[in-house]
Parts: C-alpha cells; structure tokens; sequence
C-alpha cells in the first residue's frame, strides 16, 4: 500500500509540473514582460509549496516501501523524485532569485530571457517526476507478479 501512494503522489507531482511546462508557462509567456513577470511570482511561490510537498510525501513513502518489500526499486523511485529538491536549489533557485529581485519597473528584455530559462529548467523537474513514477510503476507491477 505504501509503494501505491508513492506512485499515486509521483504521478501527482509528475502531472502538476507537466501542465506548467505545456500549458501554464507556454501562455504566461504569450504575455509581456511585466505581466508575465507578475503572474509568476504568486503562480510559482504556490506550485512550490504544492510540488515540494508531493516530492517530500513521496520520496518517504517510496522508502518505506523499499523499507517493508525489500523492493530496491521502491527506494531507487525514492531517490528520483527526491532528487527535485538539490535540483531546484542548485539550478532553479538562482534563476529564482533573480526573477523575485526584479522590480516591476526594471522588467526588460533579459527577464523575458530568464523566464525563458525558467521553463527549460523546470523541464528537468517534471522529467524527474517522470522517472520517478515509471520507477514506482514498475516496481508495484513487479510486487502485483509476485
């Protein structure tokens, strides 16, 4: 049962980052800067606390399968979708921190650029999410064989 809510919070995770990076940063982008820039800020402040969350509850309940069934792949999917957090703090959080700083009235060509590059990073956590969530597939499917 653990290792099912593990795939059910993975796939969670996997399912609100992919919609940022097809449908929500796609259309933020459509805006102007400043617009964009504003509509980013509380959209990420929240999607942050909700992802966070999800990656924490489903990297300790992949342990605790791991922990339970011996199924190393449980603690292998463990370690993925745990890997979002050294992730979002050693690529993502810079870019972050500069988009957060920038003041409404210095919006400029070179926001449009780090929003830019906010997506493509953000990418890499909807991929872990992914992965994570195949692992954690897999891994019940084995149990559900055995």
């Amino acid at each position: 049962m653990l290792g099912l809510l593990a795939l059910l919070t993975a796939s969670v995770f996997f399912g609100a980052a992919i919609y940022i990076n097809v449908a929500e940063h796609p259309a933020r982008l459509h805006l102007d800067n400043r617009a964009a820039l504003a509509e980013w800020v509380p959209a990420y402040r929240r999607g942050f606390e909700m992802q966070a969350s999800l990656a924490i509850i489903s990297g300790l309940l992949g342990a605790a399968a791991w922990w339970q069934s011996g199924n190393a792949l449980w603690g292998l999917g463990a370690a993925i979708i745990i890997l979002n957090w050294p992730y979002t703090m050693l690529f993502v959080m810079p870019v972050n921190r500069r988009l957060e700083a920038t003041r409404p009235d210095e919006v400029s060509k070179e926001t449009h650029e780090l929003l830019l590059r906010w997506g493509r990073l953000h990418a890499g956590r909807s991929a872990l999410g992914a992965i994570a969530a195949a692992v954690f597939l897999v891994a019940a499917w084995i149990e559900l064989q055995g």
